[in-house]
């Protein structure tokens, strides 16, 4: 478990971001859900920024998809930031920016 793996979450009108901190691993993707299914409601785009992250697990990026896909079904956009963005995408039918939003 990566014991320094943090994020930080805040509002911007309709907008829900999510910065990733520290080491990403299996138990951080159950974090980032959780803190995801707590905090969607009312957003209408989630920004997920990686610059921060530093050590990046291989997974299964289904294991990420899935929940994310359940997002996607409440018209939530979902957007990955930073340079780290590309090793979470978990498929096609995500964006992702490789610079902050």
């Amino acid at each position: 478990m990566a014991n320094n793996f943090q994020i930080f979450v805040y509002r911007d009108g309709r907008s829900l971001h999510m910065k990733l901190i520290g080491d990403f691993d299996g138990n951080s993707i159950h974090k980032l859900l959780a803190a995801l299914k707590k905090n969607c409601h009312g957003a209408s785009r989630v920004y997920i920024h990686t610059s921060c992250l530093e050590k990046i697990s291989s997974f299964r990026q289904n294991m990420l998809s899935g929940t994310l896909d359940i997002l996607k079904s409440k018209s939530i956009s979902i957007i990955f930031t930073g340079e780290n963005a590309s090793k979470l995408v978990p498929g096609e039918n995500y964006l992702f920016q490789s610079i902050w939003a």
